[in-house]
């Protein structure tokens, strides 16, 4: 059923008013090998009806291939561009219920912690509710229709794990699962609202940024590039919100990495290298979440570390063990000791007409190396499109066949040798 109004897709334009290039379902990037959509998966989470949708659009209208990116989206690749693409993948997306909002389609950044509800007690409530109720805070907003496509939300369930994402607004579960800390950007103070008011707080917090960035002439796209205090934004949604606490936010346990590969109670956990997944790939994972699902209520969730985590409610051991096989055959990462999930890359050459190499080739020999520091990013040029945050080996192509290698902790980057992509 279509839930998107009738408004016309946009397909290849920049925003004149706000500036934010930012690709999306309806706004087209033209890259080297053919225009580019990214799809906004709140959550990662997909239907199995909606994964068959983006593999159809991949299909028929790109390059067969599902990418990920490093915020639990979809990446279409090698688009024919023009308004006659964009009206063919739009009615795709919209009748698979992925565009509940044309005017917000872009702004629907929302990352999940991947294994919420389903590992027992691992995280200390289940943040679907929030994610469900978020999304459509989001679409019902004028305000948050003017976030830029950077913007993102991280709903942690108290685990960590995408508390560590560096979002604009962070919603993390408390020990006791009845309430909820709101902080936005590295505020050193955060909101303590009860669990149900989560979504609220988190909407409330994204349209003072929004009404902020106008004050500072509105091409303000996160809030670390607001000269305003984070706290000073905290304190201003505080007084927005009827049940809402200040506090200074108590330290944390922050996990730097996602679900690892392999079996999880009540899930299987895989990585796909450089998020990319081929259409046999995406088809087993579709095929898998469907036979475990329970009475049709198959899905998949993507996560910002390039992996998918399929619910497999009730499925263990042996069962386990044989659809992970299944998933291990199509080329997925199913070993939790693949030094695959601190591995990633930029798209590189030929997708990229910036990028100084193929660093996803050279990525992949490099394997075999010794890397001084995990995760390791490599990058085609000095923007280091994708990179991690936190404490990572930077490569970078540096344009005469070698790569310049750095070791970034805490925020500082120390070079070390630099390195051929030939051994």
């Amino acid at each position: 059923m279509s839930t998107a109004p009738g408004t016309p897709p946009l397909t290849s334009r920049d925003d004149g008013e706000r500036g934010d290039a930012c690709p999306g379902a309806l706004r087209l990037h033209a890259a080297d090998d053919g225009a580019l959509a990214r799809v906004r998966v709140p959550g990662g989470v997909l239907t199995v009806r909606q994964a068959e949708a983006l593999a159809e659009a991949a299909r028929r209208l790109g390059d067969g291939v599902l990418h990920l990116t490093s915020r639990g989206n979809v990446q279409l690749r090698g688009l024919a561009g023009g308004d006659a693409c964009g009206t063919e993948l739009a009615a795709l997306l919209d009748a698979a219920g992925l565009l509940p909002s044309y005017a917000h389609e872009r702004v629907r950044n929302v990352v999940a912690s991947p294994l919420s509800g389903l590992d027992g007690r691992q995280g200390t409530a289940d943040v679907r509710p929030w994610l469900t109720r978020l999304d459509a805070l989001l679409c019902g907003s004028a305000t948050a229709a003017a976030l830029s496509g950077r913007f993102l939300f991280a709903l942690d369930d108290g685990r960590g794990d995408v508390a560590s994402l560096g979002a604009d607004v962070t919603v993390r579960a408390t020990e006791d699962g009845r309430h909820a800390r709101v902080s936005v950007g590295t505020s050193a103070e955060a909101l303590r609202v009860p669990y149900e008011d989560a979504p609220l707080a988190a909407l409330t917090a994204a349209e003072t940024f929004v009404e902020a960035a106008r004050a500072q002439g509105g091409r303000v796209w996160r809030v670390a590039e607001l000269p305003l205090s984070p706290d000073a934004l905290v304190q201003t949604v505080a007084g927005r919100l009827p049940h809402a606490q200040v506090g200074t936010t108590d330290p944390l346990l922050v996990l730097t990495e996602g679900p690892a590969p392999g079996p999880h109670r009540g899930a299987l956990s895989v990585h796909a290298p450089f998020g990319r997944l081929s259409p046999a790939q995406w088809r087993e994972l579709t095929t898998v979440a469907e036979e475990a699902g329970e009475a049709g209520s198959g899905e998949l969730r993507l996560t910002p570390w390039r992996g998918v985590v399929v619910p497999v409610p009730g499925v263990s051991g042996e069962r386990a063990e044989a659809l992970l096989a299944r998933l291990a055959a199509t080329g997925l990462v199913t070993d939790p000791a693949s030094p695959w999930p601190g591995v990633s890359a930029c798209v590189g050459r030929p997708g990229c007409a910036k990028s100084l190499a193929d660093v996803r080739a050279d990525a992949e020999r490099s394997l075999a190396w010794d890397v001084p520091l995990l995760p390791v990013h490599w990058s085609g040029c000095e923007r280091r499109c994708g990179h991690p945050p936190g404490d990572r080996t930077d490569v970078v192509a540096a344009g005469d066949g070698t790569y310049r290698v750095s070791v970034v902790r805490d925020g500082k980057a120390t070079p070390v040798t630099p390195i051929s992509p030939t051994p």
